[in-house]
């Protein structure tokens, strides 16, 4: 990973084979981050999890295997006591240029991850609703 911050925008750069939620995870320790927008996140992931929130207790999960390009990713991080939480929604397409989209889980880079965050001292918090089921975003 490479990483460079100006102001409050961070640019990353992921390699092949690299985790995208823990070189995230590794950028946002680095610049202390308290919470952070993705603004932009392009590149190509493989072995990736991409879920769909149907209902309370029903969250669909379809892992892909083979490369496809990263058009957009989108979402925030926040941290949580020593933790990070990532809500992250990606849109992916094949060489078909078939698309797939949904919450990102996990994925590998493929061949490189260009990802730029907005930082902010905004405290934000995740916390279990009863009843959605959901990590909710609390102000």
């Amino acid at each position: 990973m490479q990483s460079k911050q100006a102001n409050n925008l961070i640019f990353i750069r992921l390699f092949p084979d690299e985790n995208i939620h823990e070189k995230l995870e590794e950028a946002c320790r680095k610049y202390e981050v308290t919470t952070a927008v993705v603004i932009s996140g392009i590149g190509q992931l493989k072995d990736f999890k991409l879920g769909y929130f149907k209902e309370k207790g029903n969250y669909t999960q379809e892992n892909f295997e083979t490369p496809h390009e990263l058009l957009s990713l989108a979402g925030n991080i926040c941290k949580q006591k020593d933790e990070y939480a990532f809500h992250l929604h990606a849109v992916l397409g094949n060489e078909k240029k078939e698309v797939v989209g949904g919450h990102l889980i996990e994925g590998l880079v493929e061949v490189t991850n260009e990802i730029i965050l907005l930082k902010n001292a905004l405290q934000i918090k995740r916390k279990l609703e009863k009843d959605t089921g959901l990590e909710g975003m609390f102000l």
